[in-house]
């Protein structure tokens, strides 16, 4: 087969994920630290998130459904895996058979895992509060674990990410089922809830877009580092006349006589119109060039008059700080990575 380079590419930085893992393991007050890969890691790759990870010493790794699981096969030496969504009536083979834990989470899931678990350990999400994903305290706590070997009870945040008395809540409801169900280990906290303090850790922390250049938290600004990059190569310089309008709508109109370089990405890419808001750019060498008119489907404009060097072929970095991009354009940071599409290559340093 012919191999045939995208337009499109990711420049994903190993060492800014594992300096950001370090850096959550080091808040976890004593705690491991795992790494939520769900989503292919957050979008960018979850085989090389695993791998690189697993290298720097994280041993407990997290996603959401046993396809997710069975693509990661065979996991490297001296890691686990658990399936956050625990199994489903159309799981169960994937459950016999491959070497990773459920993390169930409802009273239908436990009388599935102990047809299919043969006695293996497990994981438990408990619901303190958000009800989503979980059993409630009265069912944990009224026989329904019964015989059960848990390797790690969990519960999630809601709220860490905020100011809110819900933490406190979930945090109390969370001490008093540690107390009440055995399991080797305790597991509350997210990135959000890395933050919070050492009484969120238990036993071990699942982070999850801090990893990845998120910033969940105020206290973890200036800590975390930008993982990934999104470059576009640019496919048309053309010179657009003053007064004259570029792209759908004729949003935008040249204030002056100007070079617009036309670079292929778009909405179909996961960089969406919200993007276009305002102060979006990308940037070319020190040069920053300022996106013009509408995002279409597969393209995107930059206003690059006061930059003669650029033609047809060279690569734009975007702009893609999460934090501020977020804010900019409205979408979650989370919605940023985990929206990059296909057509990009990964390609990490």
């Amino acid at each position: 087969m012919i191999a045939i380079p995208s337009p499109l590419r990711l420049r994903l930085s190993s060492e800014a994920l594992v300096a950001n893992w370090r850096w959550l393991a080091a808040q976890s007050a004593g705690a491991a630290c795992g790494a939520a890969i769900k989503a292919g890691g957050y979008g960018l790759g979850a085989r090389a998130v695993m791998r690189y990870l697993a290298a720097a010493g994280c041993r407990d790794f997290f996603v959401a459904t046993w396809a997710e699981a069975a693509a990661l096969m065979p996991l490297p030496e001296g890691v686990s895996l658990s399936v956050l969504h625990g199994v489903g009536a159309s799981d169960v083979i994937a459950a016999r058979t491959l070497p990773v834990r459920p993390v169930l989470g409802s009273l239908e899931q436990i009388v599935r895992w102990r047809e299919a678990g043969e006695g293996r350990p497990c994981d438990v999400m408990i619901d303190t509060g958000m009800n989503r994903l979980g059993l409630r305290v009265d069912e944990a706590t009224g026989g329904a674990l019964d015989g059960l070997t848990i390797e790690t009870l969990h519960s999630h945040l809601a709220s860490a990410d905020e100011d809110s008395e819900q933490n406190v809540r979930q945090l109390a409801a969370f001490s008093a089922v540690r107390q009440a169900i055995p399991a080797r280990r305790y597991s509350l906290a997210n990135s959000a809830g890395v933050c919070l303090g050492a009484d969120y850790a238990f036993d071990l922390t699942r982070p999850g877009i801090a990893l990845y250049g998120g910033t969940p938290r105020g206290e973890a600004a200036g800590h975390i580092r930008q993982v990934a990059f999104p470059e576009a190569r640019v496919l048309q310089v053309r010179e657009v006349c003053q007064g004259e309008t570029v792209g759908y709508g004729a949003t935008w109109t040249a204030g002056r006589d100007s070079r617009i370089a036309v670079a292929n990405m778009g909405y179909a890419d996961g960089y969406l119109r919200c993007h276009a808001g305002s102060g979006a750019f990308a940037r070319w060498q020190t040069h920053m060039l300022p996106l013009v008119g509408r995002v279409s489907m597969d393209l995107i404009a930059f206003d690059v008059s006061d930059v003669r060097a650029i033609d047809e072929g060279d690569w734009l970095a975007l702009d893609y700080d999460l934090p501020s991009t977020s804010v900019r354009c409205g979408l979650s940071q989370y919605e940023l990575l985990t929206g990059l599409g296909a057509r990009f290559e990964r390609d990490w340093l």
